[in-house]
């Protein structure tokens, strides 16, 4: 009996590093993905790092918001946790999928501003799809006792930026959604938290317009003199994940270095 970390959004990242570090602590990676051909390589060379830390890993690069795609996966996952890995389970599934509109919702011109479409899909892929993907899990019952659900929030759940504003209402809304599935897991003994990581340079970052100003503001106000790692975020996910925490649950987690106390 091993545990798994099921990790949506595995190959960059927050969801890069929490792989390597859960590999590096004897958990087995299932990585849930989706890279176009010209970044397979970079996710190849992840799995081998996490195999070469002696634990088993399994990817799928596949779309986290289609449903059908989602069930596929897991079914396979159910098939082989019964019929090979007797016994094994979803010790942590960790929702980091970056992947939303970033337009105003106001401008003059009107291909600028956000539309339905774009707005629905914002919240559906970075907080909605938490829910479903533990809805999967739990009716397959891969979770078991001490099972972890942990989702990357970020400041922009109460603060605002321009074109930010379909991805922050995605945060709150994610925020939501683990206060209500700690709420509703906790007779089954699985915890539900949010981290808040302080300012990374990761690639979800770069796309902000105006990152640059974002960079600067945390190296000015983030009391450590640099920005947050995702190796920070990843080691604390792993720490936090211990089997003596279970008390701690419907939280949002800061992992900053103290950024937001000053900012």
């Amino acid at each position: 009996m091993r545990p798994w970390a099921l990790i949506l959004g595995a190959s960059s990242g927050f969801g890069k590093a929490t792989c390597l570090e859960f590999s590096k602590h004897n958990t087995n990676i299932i990585g849930v993905h989706l890279d176009r051909k010209h970044t397979l390589k970079e996710v190849e060379e992840l799995v081998s790092l996490i195999k070469s830390n002696g634990v088993m890993a399994k990817f799928y690069n596949i779309n986290a918001a289609d449903g059908e795609s989602m069930n596929k996966t897991l079914d396979e996952i159910k098939t082989f946790f019964d019929e090979e890995q007797k016994g094994d389970y979803v010790k942590v599934l960790l929702h980091s999928l970056a992947f939303g509109t970033l337009k105003k919702f106001i401008s003059e011109e009107e291909n600028e501003m956000i539309s339905k479409n774009q707005m629905d899909m914002t919240l559906d892929v970075m907080a909605n799809t938490l829910v479903y993907w533990v809805q999967a899990c739990f009716k397959r019952k891969l979770f078991r006792e001490n099972s972890k659900i942990f989702a990357m929030t970020s400041s922009g759940d109460l603060r605002v930026m321009p074109y930010y504003g379909a991805v922050s209402a995605a945060k709150a809304t994610l925020e939501s959604h683990i206060r209500q599935l700690a709420l509703e897991l906790a007779p089954y003994g699985v915890t539900a938290n949010s981290i808040k990581a302080g300012v990374t340079d990761t690639p979800a970052l770069r796309k902000i317009p105006g990152h640059e100003d974002i960079i600067e503001t945390a190296l000015k106000h983030n009391p450590h003199g640099r920005l947050t790692t995702p190796e920070d975020v990843g080691k604390a996910i792993v720490a936090l994940s211990h089997e003596d925490l279970y008390w701690v649950t419907g939280n949002v987690i800061n992992v900053d270095g103290g950024e937001d106390i000053t900012g």
